[in-house]
Parts: C-alpha cells; structure tokens; sequence
C-alpha cells in the first residue's frame, strides 16, 4: 500500500465516507489518485464534509468527472462552492479553451449536486440546458454568428436535457438576400466549438442533412405548408428559441406555433407517428434491449413522453395551456384540466422522474449517450448504489433496484396502453361533470379515426352497460380497446363490429372468454374488426373463431389431409339437400381464418394463395365426391387456380374430362358437370360456395361442358389456338379420378411443351394482350391504378412470363414458380425477374386487401379519399404513398414487359 493510501486508511471521517460509497474499492482507488495529482487533498476532505460528501459521490458515480478532478486542479473548488456558477471566462479572454473547461467545471456542479440530492430531476435537466444554451451563444459569438436565432429542439428545447444528450438545433436567419446562405460557414464554426462541449446536432431541420442549414422564418414557413411531415410537427412542440435577437426569436415562434396549432390533425398523422413508434419498440425488441432499455422499450421513457406529445397535438390547438415543451410541466396540465385522469398523471410523473434519474447516472459513469441499464451484474450493482440502494436483510441492493425498475415500467405501460381512451369512457359515462368537455372529447375521437362521436359514445355504453359480466369486463378492458380499434384501418366500423359480437349469448360469451384469457386475441379481433366488415361478418356466424385468434398455430391452419378429412365430415350423415349449406358453411369458417391470419400479419401473400387455394381444392373434391360419378371423371383447375395462385376474389377457371365412348358416357358426364356447377355456384348468390368458370374450355360457350379423353385429344391435334395452348400451359388436376387427371396432363404435354411457340403463336399471344389492354377495363375502374389490367399490373406480369414459358419450354402452372424457373434458366435476369416479382406482389396484396376491406372484388385503387385511406391504413402506409409506390413498381415492370413481351428495345 502506497504512503498516501496508508495516510488516508487512518483519516477516520474520510475512510467512513468511503466505506459506506456506493463504490468503496473505486472511490478508494481514486482517491489515491487524486492525493498522487494534489498532495493535500485527503487532509482537506477529512476536515470538510460538504466537500468530502461531494468528492466521494462523484467519485463512485463518474470515471470521467474522476479524470477531471485528477487533471485539473481548480475542479475541486467547483465542488466545495457548489451554491455558485463557477465564473464565465470574461467577454475578451473568451476562446474554445475557455469554454470547453467553463463548461467542464459547470457540469461537474450540476452533477454534484445532482448526486447529493440537492436538486431533483427537473432542476438539474434544467441546469444542464441552461448550460448548454450558454455554450451555444458563446459559441455563435466566438464564431461571430451572433445574429443568428439558435432554436433548441428535442431535450434542449424542452430545458430537461440529459448529462449525455444531443444538443438538437436548427438555424433561423434575418430576412435579406442571401442572408441565410452568407451565414452558413460561420455557423458550422459555430457548431465546431459547441461540439467540443455538447452532441450538436442539427439534423432536425428541414430535410435533414441534405437540406440548408440555415433559414429564414419565411423559408421554414413555406417548408412546414407543403412537405413537412408529422413528426417534424410532433418535434415542434419541443422548438424554443434559446440564443440570438429576440425579435427575430419571436418571429420565428409565432411562425412555428402557427405552423404547430393552426393546421388540422388528421387521424393518419397520429396512425403515423404511433406507427413510427411501434417501429422503435419493435428494433429494440429485435436487438434483445427490451429488458435493459430505459428510453425506447415498453413501459420506457418514450413511453412517457410520446403520450404527452399526442395528447398535446390532439387538445393543444383548443387549450393553449397544454403548449409547455416541457415534458413534466405538459403532463401536469394534463392531469389538472382532466385530459389524462389524476392517478394515472401523478403515476407518470413519478416514473418519469425515476427512469429519467436512472438514465442520468447510466450517462453520468463516462459521459456516453447510453439508455440502457449494464448488462453485467457488478456495474448493475454499483449503479444501484449510486442510486441509494443499499441490501437489506430481504434483498441485496440490485434485487432491489430491478424490482423497482420493472414495477415502473409495467405501470407506464399499463397507463400508456389506456391513457388515450379511459377519459372517454367516464366521460361517456359520467353524469353532469365529466372530466372531458365536448370539444376536448370529439377531438380526441377524431385524432385517433372515430369520426362519428354520437355513434361511439352510443356503442361504449352499449358495451358497458349493466352489471354483467360481459359489461364488467367490457368496461375494464375498453380504453385499451379503443386503442387497438385506433390501430386499424376504420375504427368506427371496427367498434360497430364489436357492438354486434357483443350481442346474443353465444357472441357475447365467446367474446368475453377471448377477452379475458387473452389480450392478444382481444387485440387482434379489433385490428380484423377494423379492417373486414367481410370477415367481422363471417365471425359473426362462426364466433367459437374468435378463440382462435390468440393461436398462431391454429390460425395458420391445417394440413391438407386434415382439410380434406374436416370436408368429408361435412357430408357424413347429410342428406343430399343438406350438402351444398354443409359446404358453404365449412368453406366460410376456413375463408374467416384464412383472411385472419392475413389481416393480422401471420399470413404473406404466397401462403394466403395456397390457403385459398387449397381450400377450394377441397371443396371441389367433396363436391364431386357427393356426386359419386359412375365413370372416370376429372376436374381440372387452369388460370390463377390451376397455378395455386388464387386470391380472395378469383373465380375457379375448370374444364372437365372423363373416360368413355357414347351418346351414354357423354350424357352422364354432362349431368355430373351441371350438378357440381348448380351445387357449387348455389340458387342464389347468398347460397353461392364458388363459381367455377368453364369458359375456357374447348369451343368455349358453344362447346359441351364435358369432353372425352380422346375428344380433347382431338381437338387439340386439330383445332386448338394459341390462346387455348397458353390457357392450358397452367392446368392441374384438382378433383375426381386421380390417374385419369395426370392421363388429361400426358395429352396435353406434346400440344403445349413440345414445341417452341414459332413468331406466328408469339404475335398471336400479343396479339390478345394488345386487346386486354385496350377493351378490357369496366367502366368505373381507374385505368390509372388497376391492379389487375393497368400497364405493369398483374396481367403484365402473367402474360410475359406465360409467353416466356412457352417460347422456352419451361413447364410450371404458377406464375412466380414459372419465373423462378425462367430465372433459373437464364431467360430471364435476376433483376428483371425482382422487378416482375415486386409488381406482381405489390397488385396481389393490395387487391386482397381490398377485397376484404370492401367485402368484394375490386381490381383498382379505390377513388374515393377515404376508399384510399382505409387501403392504405390496412397495409401501413399513407394514401400518397400507396399510389407512388403502385407508380413506381409498375412503371419498371412495363418496361422489362416492353423489352421481354413486345420485344421493344427500352
């Protein structure tokens, strides 16, 4: 042991000080270094306490304010003066140097007594932005930019910044020619010698960091009316002008308050920026952070803030009060006007203080912008000590520190959850004082897309009404309900759902069972309640699926042998009327689940065609099965069914073949195929399971709807055309006699594979497309935005690489196998063939989409605005996206379908 260190193990108040740290070994250790640096040191602690309390705190909590005392001597004044700035270097000695060690001794005050207890959070957030507010204006003077309106953004606009923060900025100039662009060098000199100090960051501004970086109030003005997007507005809440001319400061925060609570708030901007967030949770879950992270994870700090941001932009265009860009101060107004309910405010305040003190002490150890607590039990330890745990006799100081950690943020989650909706529901149900006032309540509805207040209000009370248990539990759970029908792409459809699930007795009981025993089904329902009245509809005839939504497995669904063995069942002891409402209702429960599991994101698009398909394979087979054929008969799938591609609103394209000779044969194959089609296609629409299509068929109408094995072998030797050769390039037996369905394939193999379509067939073939494009469009779709027949749509996609396949005998009945398969084979690029791909993908999923949001079929992006917004909600993106996007993967696919189709050169 050194000299110095034997000296101090004998110093009786010092060595108590240090033994009862929150880090005795570390402290001890640096106090040896600090007596090494200045001889002295450890007699003067032993004979001051305040100083002595304030070495030692520092000491355990920080390395990097440790390596300050040890380098510089007059730090340890700062500590023994802690009531006093240390003094600003004066106006003519003012340089970096200066300044970067005025900002040093500073902070190290802020921080001593900040660990001492005495400041709180709010005050030491708020001495910390003064600080760095006081560095930014001596940094605009040294650069000699101090004409210039420094606003501070983010933490800094709202005076709570962190020890280790970024310093976010933007740059307003005076008005005048070139004003802004003449001041750009001198504020990146600026920004240079406030970064010796603080993160600076200008990144905020108008288009990031590819736009200017300064601007006048009237160029922010015009960037906020046209392309600002919604959370840039949400970042305005925290824009405070903190250095520079006060009347060019005002200008500028009158222009951006206008900016702020002058313009509408459309319920896609709050989607968006929950969106945004929900993006967020998702990276740090994905990272495994979910349990360390303080900022960004559930039931964090963002939590917190992103709630009081919402609430702001919701209610602050009518209550000015609520405009504080500081967190604490907004979130109190909230809970005092009646906006978020007493308990759960004062329960926020008090997990906001706790995170955010823990943060401080994570960020205060070496100064690094971190948000998350250590991962390694010792220095989880030793921050719980710097926070004041100490071990008891129950718990070590660790055990004690998490179990509070987690308590807080499991509560800021809860409350974050139903912070939004719970005033609406006293306020729905409360009698002559309800906490919310009409205007603050049809502004909150409206923010979240419930555009009708008076239905809403009505169906809350429907749901809660009574002493049932249904009502009961309706009532608890309902503000998170609200939240989750938010989330979906109509929320006022999505709440009239519910209301009619919660109706008659088998409803309402599996309802409240799928509430109760689990919250994601809840959440789920909602979202697919929101999104398909189709599909809101099919549960109402089949409520027992409401348990399956909180069931991947379940609602991903069967194998197909268990399909087949669920539709034999159906018509076990049925009678023959009793067949055809047998398979409709089977069909219905397997469509139900089939577009649940799509609408909540377990399905992709390739599994939800072969669901769909299979489905129907299925069915056709029970179907023909029930007819009990007395000679070899065989249903084959061609189109988009034949290649197992089906969508919600395809038909089923068939033709049908069996084996036999005779005016016999011919009558009973007749009679087999008008039976299935009545049974399939129903007496009714309601009635109606599938309509199967045999217009391709040979001879097409005016043709028979059956044909022998040998009559199609004939027609095709003779008389088959080329459309007929390219329809049958994507057949596959899917019901009946089995051997006699791969025979039907061995006859057609020599007419479709066994020869390269010549110039004549591929002319033909673009031929017929030139003509789909030209006529076949109905009248009231947008040619603009069809997904099927528009320019680099579905069709595009079908008929090159159908065309592809033939001219190189390339066998493969489904559109994306066949391109992988030309891909493969190097008829086509890699890069054309993703392009082809991604356009085929996005038409297909946008139109499945809508056929469930509509309830039928629907081949363009809808017209109507709100036909637009629904869509574009359900498959999370904007409306203005949505289309650019459709222009965009279209307008390449029609140029790889001009080059490899039409043969043009591009």
């Amino acid at each position: 042991m050194t000299g110095a260190a034997t000296g101090l193990h004998h110093l009786g108040g010092l060595d108590h000080a240090v033994e009862h740290s929150a880090a005795p070994a570390m402290v001890r250790i640096a106090l040896e270094r600090l007596e090494a640096s200045h001889p002295g040191v450890a007699e003067r602690l032993e004979g001051d306490e305040a100083l002595r309390q304030a070495v030692v705190a520092v000491l355990a909590a920080s390395r990097s304010l440790t390596l300050l005392l040890e380098t510089d001597a007059e730090a340890l004044e700062v500590l023994a003066a802690l009531d006093r700035r240390p003094p600003a270097p004066d106006e003519d000695d003012l340089d970096e140097h200066q300044l970067r060690r005025w900002k040093a001794h500073e902070y190290l005050r802020i921080a001593g007594r900040d660990l001492l207890l005495i400041d709180d959070l709010a005050v030491t957030a708020d001495a910390l932005a003064v600080l760095a507010t006081d560095v930014l204006s001596a940094s605009c003077r040294i650069a000699g930019a101090d004409d210039v309106v420094v606003v501070g953004m983010g933490k800094l606009g709202g005076a709570e910044l962190n020890y280790a923060s970024d310093v976010d900025v933007m740059f307003v100039a005076p008005d005048g020619d070139g004003a802004a662009g003449r001041r750009g060098a001198a504020l990146r000199d600026a920004m240079r010698i406030a970064r010796r100090c603080f993160r600076v960051d200008a990144n905020l501004r108008p288009e990031g960091r590819d736009g200017p970086l300064v601007r006048t109030v009237a160029s922010y003005q015009a960037y906020w009316e046209r392309w600002a997007q919604p959370w840039e507005f949400q970042a305005l809440l925290k824009a405070r002008p903190v250095v520079g001319p006060p009347e060019l400061a005002a200008a500028f925060a009158a222009a951006a308050g206008a900016a702020l609570w002058e313009r509408p708030l459309p319920s896609d901007d709050i989607r968006s920026l929950r969106s945004m967030k929900a993006r967020t949770e998702a990276e740090v879950a994905r990272k495994g952070m979910t349990g360390r992270e303080l900022k960004r994870g559930a039931g964090g700090i963002r939590d917190i803030e992103f709630s009081v941001q919402l609430l702001q932009l919701v209610h602050g265009r009518h209550d000015p009060a609520l405009r504080s860009p500081t967190t604490l101060h907004a979130l109190a107004e909230l809970g005092a006007a009646g906006y978020v309910d007493g308990g759960d405010a004062t329960a926020l305040d008090h997990a906001y203080r706790f995170l955010r003190t823990v943060e401080h002490r994570v960020q205060l150890d070496d100064e690094r912008q971190v948000h998350a607590v250590p991962a390694a039990p010792e220095e989880r330890e030793r921050l719980a000590r710097v926070l004041g745990y100490r071990g008891t006799t129950r718990a070590g100081a660790l055990a004690r520190f998490d179990a509070e950690l987690a308590k807080w943020r499991g509560e800021v989650r809860s409350i974050h959850e139903r912070l939004y909706f719970r005033p609406l529901l006293e306020a729905f149900s409360s009698g002559e004082h309800p906490p919310l006032s009409p205007t603050a309540t049809e502004a909150r509805l409206a923010a979240f897309g419930f555009t009708d207040v008076e239905r809403t209000s009505q169906a809350v009370r429907e749901l809660t009404r009574g002493l049932t248990r249904s009502s009961r539990l309706m009532h608890q759970l309902l503000p998170l309900v609200l939240g989750w029908l938010a989330d979906s792409p109509d929320p006022d459809q999505g709440l009239l759902g519910l209301r009619t699930l919660a109706s008659g007795t088998q409803r309402s009981s599996e309802l409240v069972r799928a509430f109760r025993e689990s919250p994601e089904a809840a959440r789920r329902l909602c979202v697919v309640l929101g999104t398909s009245p189709l599909l809101g509809e099919l549960l109402g005839h089949n409520p027992d699926l409401i348990a399956i939504l909180g069931d991947d497995h379940s609602l991903l669904g069967e194998t197909a042998a268990a399909l087949r063995e669920r539709s034999a069942a159906v018509l076990r002891w049925r009678r023959d009327e009793e067949i055809g409402p047998g398979l409709k209702r089977f069909k219905e429960r397997e469509l139900a689940r089939i577009g649940m599991a799509d609408v909540v994101g377990l399905a992709g698009l390739e599994v939800t065609a072969r669901q769909l398909t299979a489905l129907a394979d299925v069915t056709v087979q029970a179907a023909v099965s029930a007819l009990a054929p007395s000679l070899p008969f065989a249903v084959v799938a061609l189109g988009r069914y034949g290649g197992a591609e089906l969508s919600y609103a395809s038909d089923l394209d068939v033709v049908f073949v069996y084996e036999g000779a005779g005016a016999a044969a011919f009558a009973e194959a007749e009679a087999i195929t008008s039976a299935l089609l009545r049974r399939l296609k129903g007496v009714t629409p309601a009635t109606r399971i599938y309509l199967l299509d045999a217009d391709l068929r040979p001879e097409g109408r005016h043709g028979p709807l059956a044909r022998s094995l040998d009559g199609y072998h004939t027609y095709f030797e003779r008389w088959a055309l080329v459309w007929e050769r390219q329809a049958m390039a994507r057949s596959r037996p899917v019901a009946g006699d089995v051997v006699l369905g791969q025979r039907f394939l061995d006859t057609l193999a020599p007419f479709v594979w066994g020869r390269p379509l010549d110039e004549d067939g591929t002319r033909e073939i673009r031929r017929i497309k030139a003509r789909v494009e030209r006529e076949r469009i109905p009248a009231g779709d947008d040619p603009q935005f069809h997904l099927k027949l528009g320019r680099g749509s579905l069709s595009d996609v079908e008929f090159c690489v159908q065309l592809l396949q033939l001219q190189h005998q390339i066998p493969a009945p489904g559109t994306m196998d066949a391109l992988s398969r030309l891909e493969e084979a190097g008829v086509v690029g890699d890069l054309d063939a993703r392009t082809l791909a991604e356009a085929y993908r996005f038409c297909e999923r946008a139109r499945n989409r809508l056929f469930l949001i509509q309830g039928g079929r629907a081949d363009s992006l809808p017209q109507s605005a709100d036909g637009l917004a629904r869509l574009a909600r359900s498959l999370q993106t904007t409306p203005v996206e949505l289309r650019e996007h459709y222009r965009r993967v279209t307008r390449r696919c029609r140029a790889v379908v001009e080059r490899l189709f039409y043969g043009r050169s591009s």
